[in-house]
Formats: C-alpha cells, sequence, structure tokens
C-alpha cells in the first residue's frame, strides 16, 4: 500500500498498530485491529510477568523470609513494575494510536504540503510505515535485551546490592534463585522489551517529522496560532502522557525499595530523578524543534513583507486623515479605515509573536508534572503528610 492510500485512510496511520509483536497479540486474541481489548493485554501480560514469580517465591519460601533483606512481598519495585508500570506501557499504545491518528492528515488539510512535494510526503508516511512493521527492528531490540539489558544493565548495574528473594548478593557470590531465572529469562526481557519498543516508536515518529520539516511547507506567518498553521503539533505531546507516567512510576520503583529496604535518603537520587526528567522532555519535545528553521524564515518574511504592507498603508492613511489628502471630506467616525488599521497592526502583532517551536511553557510544565507525580509519595519518607502538607499550603497560599 502507497503512502497516498494510506492518507486516503486515515485509521491506518498509527505509530503502533504493526511489528511482530502486534501480529502476535492480534493472533492470539488479546488485540484488534484497533488496539481495543486493552484489559485483556494488561491482565494477561502483566500476570504472566508477575503471577509466576509470586509462586516460585512462596515455594522457596521467599515471601516473607527474614533472612534476606528484600523479601518478594516487600519488593516495591518489582510490583510496581508489572502491577503499575507494564500496564501504562500497554494503555499508551491506544492513547499515542488515537490522538497522532489524524496528524499526517492535518499536514493536508492545512494545505501545509505544496503540490510539487506529495510525493516527499507520501515517502515520509511510507517509511514510518516500513519501520514500524519492521521484524529485523524488533529482532534487534529482544537481542538487545537479552544482551545488554538483562546480562550488563540489571545483573551489574540495577539489582539490589543485598540477599534478595531473587538471589544473592554478589558479595556473597551471586546466585539466583528459582523465582530470580524466571525474573531474568522472562519478566524483566518483557518489561525492557516493551520500554526499548516505545523508544524505537519515538524514534519513528522524530524521524517523520524532521522528514517532514525537510519538505518547503506552505506555513502562513499570520495564522492565530502563532506557529504558521503548525499549532496542531503542540499538541501531540499529550500523546506520550501516560508513557511518561510510566517512566516517573518505573523511577519511584527503583528509589522505593533503596530507600525503604536499604535506608537510603530521598535526597541521594537527586541526580538521577533530573537526568530521568530532562531525558524524557528531550525525548518527548525534542523532536517538534526539526521545525524551527522554517518557522524562523517564516518569521522574517512574514515581517519583511508585512512591514512593506503595513508602511504602504499607514502612509496613506496619514496622508489622508492627518495630512487632509482626501478628495471628499468623508465623516471619522465610522470610517472602516480605523479598523483595517488595527487589523493590520493585529497582524503584524501575530507574526511579530510566532513562536519558534511548537512547545509551550504550559506543556512543558504538565509533562514534567507526569514524570514527578509517581515519585512524589517517596516525599513522605523525609517527613510527616501533615508537615508536608504545610509546606506545600504555604508555597500555594
Amino acid at each position: 500500500m502507497s503512502g497516498a492510500d494510506l492518507l486516503r485512510d486515515p485509521p491506518s496511520f498509527s505509530l503502533v498498530l504493526g511489528g511482530p509483536l502486534y501480529q502476535l497479540l492480534r493472533r492470539t486474541h488479546l488485540s484488534d485491529d484497533t488496539l481495543h481489548m486493552v484489559r485483556r493485554r494488561v491482565i494477561v501480560i502483566a500476570l504472566f510477568a508477575w503471577l509466576p514469580l509470586l509462586v516460585l517465591s512462596a515455594l522457596e519460601g521467599h515471601l516473607l523470609e527474614k533472612r534476606i533483606a528484600v523479601p518478594f512481598l516487600f519488593d516495591l519495585e518489582t510490583h510496581i513494575r508489572f502491577i503499575v508500570v507494564v500496564p501504562l506501557l500497554l494503555v499508551a499504545e491506544l492513547v499515542v494510536h488515537r490522538r497522532l491518528l489524524p496528524v499526517a492528515r492535518t499536514f493536508l488539510d492545512r494545505r501545509l504540503i505544496p503540490e510539487s512535494a506529495m510525493s516527499r510526503f507520501d515517502a515520509a508516511v511510507s517509511s514510518a510505515f516500513h519501520l514500524r512493521n519492521s521484524v529485523l527492528a524488533e529482532v534487534l531490540l529482544l537481542a538487545a535485551v537479552y544482551g545488554v539489558g538483562v546480562l550488563l544493565v540489571w545483573r551489574r548495574y540495577t539489582a539490589l546490592d543485598a540477599d534478595t528473594w531473587y538471589g544473592t548478593s554478589a558479595a556473597a557470590g551471586a546466585h539466583l534463585s528459582v523465582a530470580g531465572l524466571w525474573y531474568g529469562c522472562v519478566s524483566l526481557p518483557i518489561f525492557q522489551f516493551l520500554i526499548l519498543r516505545w523508544y524505537f516508536r519515538i524514534f519513528i515518529w522524530a524521524r517523520f517529522l524532521w522528514q517532514v520539516s525537510r519538505i518547503k511547507l506552505t506555513l502562513v506567518p499570520t495564522h492565530p496560532d502563532q506557529l504558521g498553521g503548525l499549532g496542531f503539533l503542540s499538541l501531540t505531546v499529550y500523546a506520550f502522557a501516560v508513557l511518561l507516567v510510566a517512566h516517573g512510576a518505573m523511577l519511584a520503583a527503583q528509589i522505593s525499595d533503596r530507600v525503604l529496604l536499604l535506608r537510603a535518603a530521598l535526597p541521594d537520587f537527586k541526580v538521577e530523578i533530573a537526568a530521568m526528567l530532562l531525558f524524557l522532555l528531550c525525548l518527548v519535545f525534542g523532536p517538534l524543534f526539526a521545525f524551527t528553521p522554517q518557522l524562523a524564515r517564516a518569521r522574517r518574511a512574514g515581517l519583511l513583507q508585512y512591514g512593506k504592507l503595513a508602511e504602504d498603508y499607514v502612509r496613506q492613511f496619514d496622508a489622508k486623515w492627518v495630512q487632509g489628502g482626501a478628495a471628499h471630506p468623508e465623516p471619522l467616525l465610522g470610517s472602516s479605515d480605523i479598523q483595517s488599521l488595527a487589523d493590520m497592526a493585529n497582524s503584524f502583532g501575530v507574526i511579530r509573536s510566532m513562536r519558534l517551536a511548537p512547545v509551550s511553557r504550559v506543556t512543558l510544565l504538565q509533562l514534567s508534572a507526569a514524570v514527578l507525580v509517581p515519585i512524589a509519595p517517596l516525599l513522605l519518607t523525609m517527613m510527616p503528610l501533615e508537615a508536608l502538607l504545610q509546606k506545600l499550603f504555604g508555597l500555594v497560599f
């Protein structure tokens, strides 16, 4: 199917309706063609990753065993990861699918793509679908999960340095329990694959926007959205809000075990929190800056063109109404010339206030909050709830 065919059928444009995992979910009746049945997917995948850990830990006597530092039932990181984060990653697919569905079509509806560049736009759409459906890409992601994510990142950097339900610490001679083997071979790879697959999808989204930004768009500098007609792109970031909440919950899960079980303090992780927040904001907002050069050029051209038009108009207005150059005196009251002068000033003001990227302070703050909200409950480890509320009310009022 060509890019033109896909654009004539807007529901088929999606970052998530494709790839081997999507086809597998369809064949196992965990998804339909439009990503419904999300509740079934959440229950089945979350339980497949988490329930065997519960059962195997119980059989090994590691549910509440006091001889180890982190029994299974007290491992908040594991519970949050598979009961909260994995479902959020699955729900985010449906949100992104619905939110980004009309984007490609909107470029055409707003006549931003000139006829001469339509083939390039179709090629960008087709290329995005080709990557989305790539079998090789997901095979490489799976290889990265087992070769790097499990063997290197988890075993050397993120696994707790203590005796836990999934294994003994390196100091005592690293050894995985039976539950730990399922965790390292099945549960953790599922989680990491879902995360990496999301990064790959955002790469496809960023690449599509970059390719479109290389087309000379027909931007209108006086458009009231102050983005030359690209204002609809500023709303696309909300498609990733659930994904950002999932990342915030993932970070909160990692910190919680270290704070509650290993006696660390929340301020010890301020660098990690700031780095995660910066990374996620760059991930979501970064692709939108591909349009900055075109917006800057449209603003400069608009100021020159409308500046000349305004110059001609105000000189004629001055000659007619101030210098008394009108051939036949007209009543000033009710004259359309006054309103036209105001409209000219408003149009010029819109061009001067054009933004150079489809990004606003409000969206930055809102999506930052989406990342930080799951971490906020950990503030209770630093002070009682009453004292925390008093400080918050003091900031607000």
